[in-house]
């Protein structure tokens, strides 16, 4: 395959990926990212896959700080369910993946309470840590919360065993708990569906970023063999 169709596949390749909607990346963090807001997105479902319509949620993560082997974040957290479908929930708490494991949380506001190493329903298992509402000992059953509409505020504190270059965030997830208007659903929970900077990106997927870098250095390479491959120059000669 030449150049030029390499980099017209890897043009038809960063088109197709454009055209599907990115999926939820995992939030890096180290002490260029202080005062970057992410803003994860939720859906609802029950039994481990079963899409609920109308429950959704938006969790906003500001990184205020990073001081010694602990960062400081500001939250938000808002229902954003369909209460004019009839679907109404509390979002009694969120939770999340670290990399690396997290030695121990703190939080203040509406979600004031920590648990980490808990389960979470829904056949979503084991996850480092939750944030609730309601001081019940478990990530799964909890009172208080954000109903539609509502918003939730405050603070978090994630520690580690010793300082970072860097940190992971990954599989988010809420609780939904009260659920009214979805049958006979009471309750369900939520996941990650889309991730987005305060500048209004979307976190790039590792695939997206490939393919552009393979585009990049396709067209490089081909600008390069034209600027080498030059016609000889024309002979005269006299008879």
């Amino acid at each position: 395959m030449n150049t030029r169709n390499l980099v017209f596949s890897a043009v038809a390749g960063l088109g197709l990926l454009a055209s599907t909607p990115a999926a939820a990346e995992p939030i890096l963090l180290d002490a260029n990212e202080v005062g970057e807001s992410f803003t994860i997105d939720f859906d609802g479902f029950v039994n481990g896959d079963v899409t609920v319509p109308g429950l959704s949620s938006q969790l906003i993560l500001t990184l205020t700080s990073i001081v010694g082997n602990v960062y400081n974040f500001d939250y938000s957290m808002t229902n954003t369910s369909d209460t004019g479908s009839g679907v109404d929930a509390r979002v009694s708490s969120f939770a999340f993946n670290t990399d690396p494991e997290i030695s121990g949380a703190t939080s203040t506001g509406t979600y004031n309470f920590t648990n980490t190493n808990s389960n979470y329903p829904n056949q979503i298992g084991t996850v480092d840590v939750c944030f609730q509402a309601a001081n019940t000992g478990s990530c799964a059953g909890n009172k208080g919360g954000v109903f539609g509409g509502e918003t939730g505020t405050g603070t978090l504190a994630l520690s580690f065993a010793s300082a970072l270059t860097s940190l992971t965030l990954d599989d988010f997830y809420v609780r939904y708990q009260s659920v009214s208007g979805a049958g006979d659903i009471t309750s369900a929970s939520g996941r990650q569906v889309s991730t987005s900077t305060s500048s209004g990106n979307e976190v790039p997927e590792p695939n997206m970023m490939l393919l552009f870098g393979l585009a990049a250095l396709m067209i490089f390479a081909g600008t390069r063999r034209r600027r080498e491959v030059k016609p000889a120059a024309a002979t005269v000669s006299y008879s």
